[in-house]
C-alpha cells in the first residue's frame, strides 16, 4: 500500500490541493496538484501531475455547494486515482492563529474551536480554511491533520513593530499586528541561500504581489516586519482591498454614510482596493491591458504604494541589500517590477530590462547596489515540510 499525504488550501470558491507519494523514508514527489473551483456555482475539477499531464479537468455535479461536498468529491477522485492508498496526513493553509499560535500544530477539536474564534480577524478566508478541517474529522477521523499560519512566520517581531497604539485594556482583548502571507516569506527566506546567497543572511525586502498583496521585510532570513497588521486589510492596494486607510474614513462611512457594518465590511474586503478604483476590474493583467483613464490610474496607486512601502521597510531594516518579487503579479508582470524598480532606485536598484522579461532569477545589473530578484513561490511545498516535522517524517525538499 502506498503512502500519501495532502496540503489542503481551501477558500471561499476553490479548494486547491497538492497530493505528496512518499517513495521512500527520505523520498518524496508531487503526484498530482490542483483544485475544484467554482464552488457553489458551477464546480470544476482540475488537476496536473508533477510533469504538467493533465489528469482530471471535468465538471462536477452541482450539488458541490460548499467546502464539505467539495472534501468529499475530491476524497472521491483521489481514492479513483490511487485506489487502497494510505493517507499519513493532511496540512492545511490557515491564515490566521491568533495570539495562541505561533507555530504548526496537530489540530484537536478544542484547537479547531480556538481558531473559530478568530474568524473575525480573517473573514475573507479564516471560515473555509477551518471548514475543510471540520470536513475531513467528519470524514476521516483517524488522519492526523495540521494546520500551519500565514501569521505564524511574523511571530517573532519586536514588541513595537506588532503594537497597536490604542488604550492598553483594549489591546489585551488581540488587538495587535500580526502580518500574513507568512508561509510564503518563509519558503522565501529558506530557498535564498540557494537562489540568491548573496542577500541570504542580509536586509531583504520581499513583496509578495498578488491579488492580496504586502511586503515583508527579512534580516537574515528572519521576518522584522511586514505591511498586513490586524487583519488583511492593511498596507498594500490589493485587488479588492484597499491597504492603509486613515481610520477616520471608516467612521465617515459610519457616521455621516450611515452604512451598516456588514456594508463597510463587504465594501473593504471586496469592493475596494484596485477594483474599486478603476471601476473595471480586480485582475492587473486586465488592467494593463485597457487604455481608461481609471486603469491607469489604479495601476499607478498600486505602484505607489508598493514603492513608498519598500521606502518604509528600508528604514526599519537600516538599509536594503535586496528586493525579491514574488506570487501571481511579482512573478509575472514584468511591468509592474519594472515600475517599482524604477521608482526604487534611488535606494540603488539598477534594472536589467532585458534580464526583467527573460524569465531569470536576478533582474537587477551586475552593478546594481541593492540587487533585484524573481522568485517563486511555493506555499504548498512549505506547508508540506511543516506537516512532515510534526508527523515525524522525513521532510520533502523540492
Amino acid at each position: 500500500m502506498d503512502d500519501y499525504a495532502l496540503v489542503l488550501n481551501a477558500g471561499s470558491s476553490s479548494l486547491k490541493f497538492c497530493v505528496f507519494q512518499r517513495l521512500s523514508e527520505k523520498d518524496w514527489q508531487v503526484a498530482s496538484r490542483g483544485q475544484i473551483e467554482g464552488i457553489g456555482t458551477a464546480p470544476r475539477l482540475s488537476a496536473k501531475d508533477a510533469r504538467g499531464v493533465v489528469l482530471a479537468g471535468n465538471s462536477l455535479d452541482a450539488t458541490v455547494s460548499d467546502g464539505h461536498a467539495a472534501i468529499d468529491a475530491l476524497a472521491s477522485w483521489l481514492r479513483s486515482k490511487w485506489h487502497g492508498a494510505h493517507v499519513l496526513g493532511i496540512g492545511h493553509r490557515v491564515v490566521h492563529g491568533g495570539m495562541r499560535y505561533g507555530q504548526p500544530v496537530l489540530v484537536t477539536r478544542q484547537i479547531l474551536s480556538h481558531l473559530y474564534e478568530v474568524v473575525p480577524l480573517a473573514p475573507l478566508h479564516q471560515p473555509y480554511n477551518l471548514a475543510a478541517i471540520d470536513a475531513v474529522f467528519e470524514r476521516m477521523p483517524d488522519v492526523p491533520q495540521i494546520a500551519c499560519f500565514d501569521t505564524g512566520f511574523h511571530s517573532g517581531h519586536s514588541q513595537v513593530a506588532d503594537l497597536i497604539p490604542l488604550p492598553r485594556n483594549i489591546c489585551k482583548s488581540g488587538l495587535q499586528r500580526y502580518g500574513f502571507h507568512g508561509l510564503s516569506y518563509e519558503y522565501i527566506a529558506s530557498v535564498l541561500p540557494e537562489v540568491a546567497p548573496e542577500i541570504a543572511k542580509g536586509r531583504v525586502i520581499v513583496a509578495h504581489l498578488g491579488s492580496g498583496a504586502s511586503l515583508c521585510a527579512l534580516n537574515d532570513g528572519k521576518s522584522v516586519d511586514s505591511t498586513l497588521g490586524f487583519t488583511a486589510l492593511d498596507g498594500l492596494c490589493m485587488g479588492t482591498r484597499p491597504g492603509a486607510l486613515d481610520p477616520g474614513v471608516v467612521l465617515y462611512l459610519f457616521q455621516s454614510l450611515e452604512l451598516t457594518a456588514k456594508e463597510v465590511e463587504t465594501m473593504l474586503y471586496k469592493q475596494s482596493g484596485l477594483l474599486g478604483i478603476s471601476g473595471i476590474s480586480n485582475d492587473m493583467r486586465d488592467l494593463l491591458g485597457r487604455s481608461e483613464p481609471e486603469a491607469q490610474l489604479a495601476v499607478d496607486y498600486f505602484v505607489y504604494r508598493a514603492a513608498k512601502e519598500i521606502g518604509a521597510l528600508t528604514a526599519v531594516l537600516g538599509g536594503i541589500d535586496g528586493l525579491v518579487f514574488t506570487a501571481g503579479i511579482g512573478e509575472n508582470s514584468p511591468e509592474i517590477r519594472r515600475r517599482i524598480c524604477e521608482a526604487s532606485s534611488w535606494l540603488g536598484v539598477d534594472l536589467d530590462p532585458q534580464a526583467n522579461v527573460s524569465g531569470v532569477s536576478r533582474i537587477s545589473t551586475a552593478q546594481s547596489k541593492v540587487s533585484a530578484w524573481v522568485v517563486p513561490t511555493n506555499e504548498e511545498l512549505m506547508i508540506a515540510r511543516h506537516t512532515w516535522s510534526l508527523l515525524g517524517l522525513m521532510q520533502p525538499v523540492s
